[in-house]
């Protein structure tokens, strides 16, 4: 059964997720929003919360810094009798941006950026599926 499941989270990046010089986040931090983006959508499939197992594919594409609002969305492409292959992408919506005499300046940017794009596979063991759309 094909699932048109998707789910999509929105924060911010703080000071505490800037890991390098000139304020720039690791890019694991995206991969751990993917994480949670995965975790809503096997909950919603399955009434379950899974097993990430393995990322096919990861491609950072933009720098995100503290300060960007980064929205992570996800949706399942295909399911199997217990895995879910899912696809990844995160956006920065807004940009915190280098003002004189601003420190909390930000831009709405007028198109998303993208920055990170994935693929995995989570598993939901069978005796842990609750069938909320998914059919045995």
């Amino acid at each position: 059964m094909q699932a048109d499941i998707t789910s999509m989270i929105r924060l911010r990046m703080g000071a505490h997720d800037a890991h390098y010089a000139g304020n720039l986040v690791d890019g694991a931090k995206m991969l751990q929003l993917f994480g949670d983006v995965a975790t809503e959508l096997l909950i919603r499939s399955d009434g379950d919360e899974g097993l990430f197992v393995a990322y096919d594919s990861v491609e950072f594409l933009a720098p995100v810094r503290a300060g960007d609002y980064i929205e992570a969305v996800g949706r399942i492409v295909s399911m199997g009798a217990s895995s879910r292959k899912m696809v990844f992408e995160a956006r920065k919506v807004i940009s915190a941006v280098d003002v004189a005499g601003q420190p909390s300046a930000c831009d709405v940017l007028p198109e998303p950026v993208v920055v990170c794009r994935a693929s995995g596979t989570c598993v939901v063991p069978i005796g842990c599926q609750r069938g909320l759309t998914h059919t045995s």
